[in-house]
């Protein structure tokens, strides 16, 4: 049996789910560890569902590879002792602070 828009509308209603078009979006980023989706020419939907919300999300996507930062050992061993934390907190640390060791150490010491 086929529906038609207005009965599967009706249908989610009747479930409590509401969809609506976002509208007017330009892009669509998304940000993991090693790479970003930029999504052009976007179309987003919201759905909500007994308290949830989903985003359902086309487009033309791109696929660029995230640079990361390397710091030269000194920087991290200073942080580290200056602010008395592991490499993981001292590597962190400078990557908020753009690899300026004052800030990093400021950062982790206040």
């Amino acid at each position: 049996m086929k529906m038609d828009n207005r009965q599967a509308r009706r249908a989610m209603e009747r479930l409590g789910i509401n969809m609506k078009e976002v509208p007017d979006v330009q892009e669509v980023i998304i940000r993991t560890a090693d790479k970003e989706l930029h999504i052009t020419n976007a179309t987003v939907s919201e759905v909500n569902a007994q308290g949830s919300r989903v985003f359902q999300v086309a487009g033309e996507v791109e696929e660029t590879e995230v640079e990361k930062k390397a710091f030269n050992e000194e920087d991290i061993v200073l942080v580290q002792q200056q602010a008395g934390v592991n490499r993981e907190r001292a590597v962190a640390a400078l990557t908020e602070a753009d690899g300026e060791v004052a800030r990093a150490i400021l950062k982790l010491t206040s």
